[in-house]
């Protein structure tokens, strides 16, 4: 989109470089990497990252800057719209993959017309964007259509990187960097000259490039090496298995067409198994018997869903409003997974009474009594699961309304201990060892300050979790999630997130491991 069908890497850029600025930083040459057909996450990550500015009010200040470029005006790039008119006529459908978010997305389409485009993708429907291959992948499963048949027309190298490691052919007509030629890849000046039947002969001539390393943008990956869209993990014989835990906050009541906006999150997400807490009594069923998945409800509170059988229910039918549930899902032939969903109570906040109240660590540390002693009884549960976690994996997943020790050193912080202990790793944490760079922040999206009015900011934590064990999980990728630009609270009934956590979403690879009975 930015760059390629509209003029807006320039303004992107020009966003980017004045919020630097008011940061006391300029950007260089250096820093296009970091910019050029990257999230807002990530560009307000490195600016965070260089200046000591919060993240929030950097990516805040982001999509503000970049929001009003847009509005103002986008024009199309030479040949844009003629070359999305013959692609219709010409009964070709075509899909918009962008690493802006949903919020901006919508502007340029709709300027654009929405009608030219039969699928759009942003960065806020996949857990992984671009350089990755998520976006490019979802937009081919959605339009029903393997990747090598798929030419992905780019202007950035990041965009380049995530289209070529999806298996699409690639066509470059670089914006502001230039992007070199190589096999499989056709570079033009605009697209004025492109025709559908040029499209085609990029197919139909393509070279395979050599294996290369996915997270350099400067490289390519070999498309052989990466599933066909008809080798994607599926119930039969899952290769992957995408876990997501969300705190559905209420319900999602407090939002305007919750369940709508619920099912749409899961559903762009691709995750396979959600952990749910808030359930308000009915999410689970309700959700599940939309998307024609199967559930698990515990109580007023907890629950699972999942697009895998699930065989087994384990744990008490209603363990209370906070406590945990476990089901065993059946992924294929001998291949199990357990997962227990969890929700521990929320006072008193250890946060709140370091921040506010002063606290030193011993006393944050008595003071997670209440929580520490609700973790143990849930991995007492979890005990006989744990005990076999080589034969079948365990995860446990969840609001646990506490820090971790992997985050932070003002305390010990022993709900997380606990839970290492007893052999239960971290996958956010293992995918992105370093809490400063990536803070992995699941509450709040929505609070900004303190619900007393007193002004004060709300402390920003790593609450929710998705942990596992055993040897037949191996953490590919993991992500909080928030979709569109939460309005804070209470002004939040409008908001596309329903939610007052990110939800987290952590993608696996599946060892083959034999189903204990």
């Amino acid at each position: 989109m930015d760059g390629t069908l509209v003029d807006t890497e320039r303004l992107w850029w020009e966003a980017v470089e004045h919020v630097a600025a008011g940061l006391g930083r300029s950007l260089t040459e250096a820093d296009e990497e970091d910019v050029l057909g990257r999230p807002v996450e990530h560009t307000a990550e490195m600016l965070s990252r260089a200046t000591g500015a919060p993240f929030t009010e950097v990516a805040a200040d982001l999509h503000r800057e970049f929001a009003d470029r847009v509005r103002s005006g986008v024009v199309a790039r030479p040949g844009a719209l003629r070359l999305l008119d013959a692609l219709a006529a010409d009964g070709v459908p075509t899909a918009l993959v962008t690493a802006s978010p949903r919020v901006i997305a919508d502007l340029v389409v709709e300027g654009l017309g929405a009608g030219r485009f039969a699928v759009t993708v942003t960065a806020d429907d996949t857990p992984r964007t671009k350089p990755a291959p998520d976006p490019y992948l979802a937009a081919c499963r959605a339009l029903g259509v393997e990747p090598a048949s798929c030419v992905a027309v780019e202007d950035t190298r990041t965009g380049v990187s995530s289209a070529e490691a999806a298996g699409c052919a690639v066509l470059a007509v670089p914006s502001l960097a230039p992007i070199a030629a190589a096999p499989g890849r056709t570079v033009r000046e605009s697209l004025e000259d492109v025709t559908p039947a040029g499209l085609r002969d990029m197919i139909t001539t393509r070279e395979v490039p050599e294996p290369s390393d996915p997270s350099d943008p400067s490289d390519l990956t070999d498309p052989s090496d990466l599933p066909e869209s008809s080798d994607l993990p599926g119930p039969s014989d899952p290769r992957e298995l995408r876990v997501m835990s969300w705190n559905l906050w209420f319900g999602g009541t407090k939002v305007r067409h919750y369940r709508e906006k619920q099912l749409k999150i899961i559903l762009e997400s691709g995750v396979d198994v959600v952990g749910l807490q808030e359930t308000y009594g009915t999410a689970a069923r309700e959700l599940a018997e939309a998307l024609g998945w199967e559930y698990h409800q515990a109580g007023e509170n907890l629950g699972v869903i999942s697009r895998f059988p699930i065989t087994g229910r384990l744990g008490a039918a209603d363990p209370g409003f906070y406590g945990g549930t476990g089901v065993r899902v059946t992924l294929g032939p001998d291949q199990d997974v357990v997962l227990w969903s969890a929700h521990l109570d929320y006072t008193p906040y250890g946060p709140y009474e370091a921040s506010f109240d002063g606290l030193a660590g011993p006393e944050l540390a008595d003071h997670e009594s209440v929580r520490l002693g609700q973790v143990r009884e849930i991995l007492a549960a979890m005990a006989p699961d744990l005990a076999a976690r080589d034969t079948t994996p365990v995860l446990l997943v969840g609001d646990f309304n506490a820090p971790s020790h992997l985050d932070r050193d003002d305390a010990e912080w022993p709900v997380t201990r606990a839970a290492e202990e007893a052999g239960l790793r971290d996958s956010y944490r293992e995918a992105h060892p370093d809490p400063v760079r990536s803070p992995g922040h699941t509450w709040s999206p929505i609070h900004t300050e303190h619900e007393d009015g007193s002004g004060r900011p709300e402390p920003q934590d790593r609450i929710d979790y998705v942990l596992y064990a055993g040897t037949g999980l191996k953490v590919l990728d993991s992500r909080t999630l928030v979709t569109g630009a939460p309005r804070t609270w209470p002004d939040v009934e409008d908001n596309d997130w329903p939610s007052d956590h990110a939800a987290v979403i952590t993608t696996f690879s599946l060892g083959r491991v034999v189903r204990s009975d």
